[in-house]
């Protein structure tokens, strides 16, 4: 046989390599920020990604009060959600969010980068976001990265 046969190579559970990233939000726009942490999440950045298969890595963020929004979507941009009950539906600008709670506005921003299925649900569960710089993954010694080297 005279040509090249290459097999296709598919990741599993076994055969995947799951490393732990740190990321400093400090100064970073949320939806470039988010959609570069939601590529590391997925695996996206590997080149054995498989689209059916976890083989996506952890990160953890820190200082996610020092998030950034451009233009008017401090004021402008909202979050709605609806308690379930008549009448319920709530609205919240993205400042009224950072004030109460600044790490959902970084988790609700990755989270919609996700597939909406059970395998977005999985890898959701490997995002760990911190405000300020202290965070409870040493143990995991996650290596720092800077998010400009991802395309």
């Amino acid at each position: 046989m005279d040509t090249l046969s290459y097999k296709t190579i598919s990741a599993n559970k076994a055969t995947v390599n799951k490393e732990w990233f740190l990321v400093d939000a400090e100064g970073e726009i949320l939806g470039r920020f988010a959609s570069k942490v939601a590529k590391i999440l997925r695996g996206k950045n590997k080149p054995s990604f498989t689209p059916h298969v976890d083989c996506g890595d952890s990160v953890v963020v820190i200082n996610a009060e020092k998030i950034e929004l451009s233009g008017k979507k401090w004021s402008d941009k909202q979050y709605i959600r609806h308690t379930g009950y008549p009448g319920g539906q709530r609205v919240q600008t993205a400042q009224e969010l950072m004030d109460k709670r600044p790490i959902a506005l970084i988790e609700k921003a990755v989270k919609g980068m996700l597939p909406k299925n059970k395998l977005g649900r999985a890898i959701y569960r490997n995002l760990y976001v911190y405000v300020g710089s202290e965070h409870n993954q040493e143990a995991q010694k996650p290596k720092k990265i800077d998010l400009n080297s991802i395309k």
